[in-house]
């Protein structure tokens, strides 16, 4: 099977760095859910190199700073799904940035903890 990121069309990149690239997510979870991309094929952040690691996290902070110009969110989820079990369903490296908007959820209290629903609200269980 071919790796969709490995074989990325060069139009769908919005930022790069020598590194690392950043796309929109096709299935975004919030307008301007980003994804910042190892040009190099890794599955695990853990596997990455340290220049790859720091050119992921450089080019997060230009996203960022682009998304708060452009949409101003309130907030943000950052987040790696490393591992099926940990819900990666494309076995390329890769980070979601998430922009958050205050009211976009009800009660945005646990952010990524959710991930685990019986234990995200833990200021509920003394």
């Amino acid at each position: 099977m071919t790796c969709p990121f490995c074989s990325l069309d060069p139009s769908r990149i919005i930022l790069a760095n020598d590194h690392s690239m950043a796309i929109n997510d096709a299935y975004p979870v919030t307008l301007g859910h980003t994804l910042i991309i190892p040009k190099r094929h890794y599955a695990s952040f853990f596997e990455a190199n340290s220049d790859d690691q720091a050119a992921m996290f450089n080019l997060l902070t230009e996203v960022r700073k682009v998304l708060i110009e452009e949409l101003s969110p309130d907030g943000f989820n950052i987040g790696i799904n490393d591992g099926t079990a940990a819900g990666q369903t494309i076995m390329h490296l890769h980070l979601h940035l998430i922009p958050r908007y205050n009211g976009d959820i009800e009660d945005p209290r646990g952010g990524v903890r959710w991930i685990m629903p019986d234990k995200a609200p833990y200021w509920r269980n003394p």
